[in-house]
């Protein structure tokens, strides 16, 4: 959303655009999924003022708005990212990277529970825990399954023979 129509759309609702909330926006727009922390100390780089109320008051308005949402991606604060497409969510537990995929993948069980349960998924809250394949490449190396590469199981010279 433009400037101008954040602005359009906060005077609809009887608030104002300050510089705080463009900061904010700006941040989860820059940051993608991102705790309230980690926001206020992107905000702070340029304006050290702004306190982290500031920032959750902020994100509650503009999650009010459409404007940005949250998910649960550990057992931490939530992490905000921006409304603008619907995704879910896939935490790598080795390396913790966070990357979307999109709502498709998961259309057969929203569908299912749908149909078998009457029940209505909110996908873009839906986070899936796993290993990357990174780290799933890294991992096989470890345990020995890639035993043609150097410094797997059974190589000589690296402890593991």
């Amino acid at each position: 959303m433009p400037a101008s129509d954040l602005h359009r759309e906060l005077r609809a609702r009887g608030y104002r655009l300050t510089p705080q909330r463009q900061l904010v926006l700006q941040a989860v727009r820059d940051l993608r999924h991102a705790t309230p922390e980690a926001i206020a100390a992107e905000v702070r780089r340029t304006a050290p003022g702004v306190n982290i109320t500031t920032v959750y008051r902020t994100l509650e308005l503009l999650e009010e708005l459409g404007l940005v949402t949250h998910a649960h991606l550990d057992h931490g604060a939530p992490a905000y990212h921006p409304a603008d497409n619907e995704h879910v969510h896939v935490v790598c537990r080795v390396c913790n990277t966070v990357s979307d995929a999109p709502v498709e993948m998961v259309a057969d069980v929203v569908a299912r529970m749908a149909s078998e349960r009457g029940f209505t998924v909110d996908a873009s809250h839906i986070t899936l825990f796993g290993t990357c394949s990174a780290c799933s490449v890294t991992d096989d190396r470890v345990d020995g399954s890639d035993s043609g590469s150097p410094g797997a199981a059974g190589a000589p010279g690296t402890g593991r023979e």
